[in-house]
């Protein structure tokens, strides 16, 4: 491991070790190919790992901590990774009694604002949703009875005929308005209406942008069929699942070994780029064609965010306590405050009252932290590429639901964009999604091309997945492509489908 010596004999080499890369090498060896993985890091995961980043005993994940796409992922579930034994113990995936809750802002006077919360039952969040209650089931409850159909068909934008395209087109005439829009003319309450906003905020265009119910429609479908899960002991264990995965099936693994070039890299029929474009520029500027690689200097990245870790030596006070047992809470407000929080973070500028985050693994995963104490984090969006600290900020926003937060912080860590990309370079200038949520992006990725001259010279460009590049065994596995963000793997096993079609097209599959 750490060296540059690699082995002979190599089938196909993947680059980057995140879940994309990680889910492209196991699906390249379980079809029978010799498959080396290079990580630039010292340890595999990219935004899977776990780290006491506070203080001894607290475990904190470094970026992704809660995983309702893993546990809905087909690629993830083919590779069966609950049967993977990680030092005498399995992966297992833990559920918080509550997926998500969204808190109103407090009153200033009576009682606080009951909360909007997504349970696991479809009926117990209608039924607190009040009013709304009939509408959250013809919506979003009509979407999860179609149970895993749903995330299939969002994970596999370019199948044809589409996968379960029912649900697909439920989807679509539901989420392709911008969330400003049609949370108003969903609901009527402040509370289910901050709701869908604030699952919305989870992407990086605003809420004004359209298709930006699309993601909040299904992380909410998502709580109902198979809830928001964490990985107990942290999200590092879901990469040590994947490495031993595949390593099982003979690939082999070399950390601390950064590609500059792929020069530098063995001689293979299949390459495999788990990078954003900026990087692929970077590593293979050369085997490109000059237009692809103008295209994908031009991929647009999405804003940063700056992530606050806490050590905590008991439970968030929150002023409802029903926030106490929910392992994600949203914390902006109204679908007004939300809406101008993230519009100033797409304008370049910091919102005084951001949109956070909060993720509380503790209230399911006690091995989190010493006993009767608690980990936390939060994130906002911030400018891409900025140097603000927003920790005071986001702390006051924090404490304006849970008013004596701060007296229990024992110890913070602060990650801002350039810490984030320290951690790992595919978070441009901080940004986790890698490259800005928009309708075009998710449903194309950083390659495809609407530049008619340049189709009249190369109608290709439009019959070309998106997972493939201008060059033969050249592919791109990153969260860029489609079907974007999130642990799924589902990028990575695209990328590695294709490129096993084209393999043995080629004729090169062993016997």
């Amino acid at each position: 491991m750490g060296t540059a010596e690699h082995p002979d004999g190599l089938d196909a080499v993947v680059v980057g070790a995140g879940p994309n890369g990680l889910v492209a090498a196991a699906t390249l060896a379980s079809a029978g190919l010799r498959v080396l993985l290079v990580e630039a890091a010292d340890r595999i995961g990219g935004g899977l790992r776990t780290e006491e980043l506070t203080l001894p005993g607290f475990r904190h994940d470094v970026c992704s901590t809660v995983h309702p796409l893993a546990l809905a992922s087909p690629a993830l579930a083919g590779l069966d990774l609950g049967a993977v034994d990680l030092a005498g113990a399995r992966l297992r995936l833990a559920q918080p009694q509550i997926p998500l809750a969204h808190p109103m802002p407090p009153r200033s006077a009576g009682p606080p604002a009951q909360a909007a919360v997504v349970h696991r039952s479809i009926a117990e969040t209608a039924a607190g949703l009040g009013r709304d209650g009939p509408t959250w089931t013809r919506t979003v409850g009509r979407l999860a009875r179609h149970g895993l159909a749903l995330p299939e068909a969002a994970l596999h934008p370019f199948d044809l005929p589409p996968h379960h395209p029912v649900a697909l087109a439920r989807l679509g005439a539901l989420g392709l308005a911008p969330v400003s829009t049609s949370a108003r003319l969903l609901f009527r309450t402040a509370a289910a209406r901050g709701l869908l906003a604030g699952l919305a905020a989870h992407g990086t265009v605003g809420l004004e942008a359209p298709g930006s119910g699309l993601a909040a429609l299904v992380l909410a479908a998502l709580a109902h069929i198979v809830g928001w899960p964490l990985a107990v002991g942290g999200s590092q264990s879901i990469a040590d699942a994947l490495a031993a995965r595949f390593i099982g099936l003979g690939g082999q693994i070399i950390t601390g070994f950064r590609v500059r070039s792929l020069a530098e890299l063995p001689p293979t029929p299949i390459v495999v780029l788990d990078l954003t474009p900026r990087q692929v520029v970077q590593v293979a500027a050369h085997r490109l064609p000059v237009a692809d690689a103008r295209r994908l200097a031009r991929h647009r990245y999405g804003p940063g965010v700056v992530k606050v870790d806490w050590a905590l030596d008991g439970p968030v006070p929150w002023a409802d306590p029903a926030l106490a047992r929910a392992g994600t809470v949203h914390l902006g407000g109204t679908l007004d405050e939300i809406t101008q929080a993230e519009r100033a973070v797409v304008q370049d500028r910091h919102p005084a009252r951001p949109f956070v985050i909060v993720v509380q693994a503790s209230v399911v995963d006690p091995t989190r932290a010493p006993p009767g104490a608690q980990t936390g984090w939060a994130y906002c969006h911030v400018p891409r590429g900025s140097t603000v600290d927003m920790t005071a900020v986001i702390e006051a926003q924090v404490e304006r639901f849970a008013p004596g937060f701060t007296e229990r912080i024992l110890a913070r860590h602060v990650m801002g964009p350039a810490e984030l990309e320290e951690h790992d370079a595919n978070l441009v200038g901080g940004d986790i999604a890698g490259g800005a949520t928009s309708l075009r992006r998710l449903l194309t990725g950083p390659r495809l091309s609407f530049d008619l001259r340049r189709l009249r010279h190369d109608p290709r460009t439009l019959l070309r997945p998106p997972w493939a590049t201008g060059t033969p065994g050249l592919y791109l596995a990153s969260a860029a492509t489609p079907p974007g963000p999130g642990v799924h793997g589902m990028s990575g096993a695209h990328a590695a489908m294709l490129a096993l079609a084209e393999y043995r097209g080629h004729g090169r599959m062993r016997e």
